[in-house]
């Protein structure tokens, strides 16, 4: 089956094409949506669309579906700050944030082709270049919903020390997001920063189109007045109990599909405006779907010459972004089960959103709790205040130190392809992923993400690549609270060098290493295979990239 839907947007078109191999499975469940009503209810903050366990917390967390409107109060402020920096000369915009703070803002000054650096790592060696790069031209946003993320807090200390260093006085300098009442809300009042709030009742990754979206990159010079009335232009269809709503029927394709078994969502750029969606749809998917045992694991892809999209698996839906013509006759998915979305971006932003918490529904559980989450920075405090013990080498092979996280690894293994070989030998071949999580600097060490077409070609299986810290706010969800199909490989290193948290009692690479360690440990708790891989020195990881062919 293959339909296609039209409707006007800010600056452009909207077009949804899909195909599927039961029409009768998909219709059922796209009836029995638009028979419950649940678009309609969804627009009217109904909590109890997703059952009753779930109500407490959804009623707190629907506010999103009224952004496009209710933050049109932003857009003259923004704008005002904008042009206050600019005439001091603050042309360099840094974002300290992590999860849903930061990756809305990098997709939406991707799509409008402006500069915003992403600060949302604890690698000392990533911090060190983004403070010592043209500070006397910087403004910095620090995001926080909860006003309590670590690493966002260690970020902002660094800023802090940083501008004081140069005799720059910090409260010219930094901008606070984050929600009412929360201790960074007062830390930014007492210091005599910009503090902007935004609405909490609204969940960090349905965040875009709340002022953690739209400050920073309001600042680094998007279109966020467009962003909204995109928006809103595609509202009228997304809250409509009809079979032709988008969101009924972009989330009754995921959860059908995922009912049948059809649980990975391959998430491929067919020549969009917006480089990035496919990360900022992977956490809000991840972090949203998987729990209870269940979820839709997003698989992103570079591009559609890329393995898991072609060749594909019969386990994984394939959705393409932009106006490339690819899925349904030039790419043939083996599940039968696709889809391909164009819109301008604030329509795709609040379509996947929309279509997130339909699937919810469709397989009842809540998509608005995030309950394995917090078990992984509980880990690492824990590790960081000298708790816990400190994980034992199964063995070195030259200069990469080998982990056994768990003591899964067979007895004899003692070289890195090798130990490689018997984490994919665990992999379930018919239903089993591999995520590979780096921590390390995501700019300098951007080629290891080569490795992840490398073992999808390997395996024949869907392969993920997150960078670590910042999966752990967000695909981390699913790892733990997922379906146990998954084996992990960790990628860890020393630095060029370590860097101070100020006023903390840890560094930055302390910090990070006890976040790896810390959530290899919850995920072996969880019984799912880890292997930790520590290279001696960035210009070692060719060695694991080797192991890795």
């Amino acid at each position: 089956m293959t339909d296609t839907g039209g409707g006007a947007g800010s600056g452009g078109g909207f077009a949804l094409t899909f195909g599927c191999p039961d029409e009768s499975a998909y219709a059922a469940v796209l009836d029995r949506l638009v028979g419950d009503r649940v678009a309609s209810r969804i627009a009217a903050r109904d909590a109890t669309v997703w059952g009753p366990e779930a109500a407490d917390e959804a009623a707190k967390r629907l506010a999103w579906v009224d952004l496009p409107a209710a933050s049109r109060d932003l857009v003259s402020d923004v704008a005002a700050l904008e042009v206050e920096m600019r005439s001091r000369g603050l042309v360099r915009v840094v974002l300290c944030g992590m999860g849903g703070s930061s990756l809305a803002p990098e997709v939406i000054c991707a799509a409008a082709g402006v500069r915003l650096d992403v600060l949302d790592s604890s690698d000392p060696d990533f911090v060190r270049r983004a403070l010592e790069d043209r500070l006397e031209e910087t403004v910095v946003v620090v995001s926080s919903k909860s006003g309590g993320t670590v690493e966002t807090d260690s970020q902002r200390r660094a800023f802090e020390k940083a501008f004081t260093d140069a005799g720059i006085n910090p409260a010219e300098r930094i901008v606070v997001v984050t929600d009412p009442g929360s201790p960074l809300e007062q830390l930014g009042r007492e210091a005599g920063y910009r503090v902007f709030l935004a609405d909490p009742e609204v969940g960090g990754r349905y965040s875009a189109l709340t002022a953690f979206g739209l400050v920073p990159s309001g600042l680094a010079g998007a279109d966020i007045a467009g962003l909204l009335a995109a928006a809103q232009a595609l509202r009228p269809a997304l809250e409509a109990d009809s079979a032709d709503n988008p969101g009924l029927r972009l989330g009754a394709l995921l959860g059908a599909a995922n009912l049948a078994g059809v649980d990975k969502l391959v998430l491929a750029d067919a020549g969009s405006a917006y480089p990035g969606l496919g990360d900022w749809a992977e956490q809000l998917v991840a972090e949203s779907t998987g729990k209870d045992g269940k979820g839709i694991l997003p698989v992103v892809v570079d591009g559609p010459d890329s393995p898991n999209l072609t060749p594909s698996t019969p386990d994984e839906v394939l959705v393409t972004y932009g106006p490339g013509d690819l899925l349904g006759e030039r790419v043939r998915p083996a599940s039968g089960w696709w889809a391909s979305v164009e819109a301008d971006l604030g329509g795709q932003l609040l379509l996947w959103e929309y279509a997130t918490a339909v699937a919810g529904a469709v397989l009842g559980i809540n998509p608005f709790d995030q309950p394995d989450v917090e078990s992984a920075k509980a880990a690492a405090r824990e590790l960081l205040d000298g708790g816990g013990e400190s994980p034992k080498p199964a063995f070195v092979d030259g200069p990469v130190t080998v982990y056994d996280v768990g003591g899964w690894l067979p007895d004899g293994v003692s070289t890195v392809p090798d130990a490689v070989a018997a984490l994919l030998a665990r992999l379930d071949e018919e239903r089993g992923y591999v995520a590979v999580q780096a921590y390390l600097d995501r700019h300098r060490d951007a080629g290891l993400a080569d490795v992840r077409d490398l073992l999808a070609q390997r395996t024949g299986r869907p392969v993920t690549f997150g960078w670590g810290p910042r999966f752990l706010h967000s695909t981390g969800q699913y790892h733990k609270g997922g379906p146990a199909t998954g084996v992990y490989l960790q990628v860890t290193g020393q630095p060029e060098a370590d860097l101070a948290v100020p006023d903390r009692p840890f560094t930055f690479h302390e910090f990070l290493t006890a976040q790896a360690v810390g959530d290899g440990q919850v995920l072996a708790d969880h019984g799912r295979p880890v292997l930790r891989l520590h290279v001696s020195s960035p210009a070692d990881l060719a060695v694991v990239r080797d192991a890795l062919r």
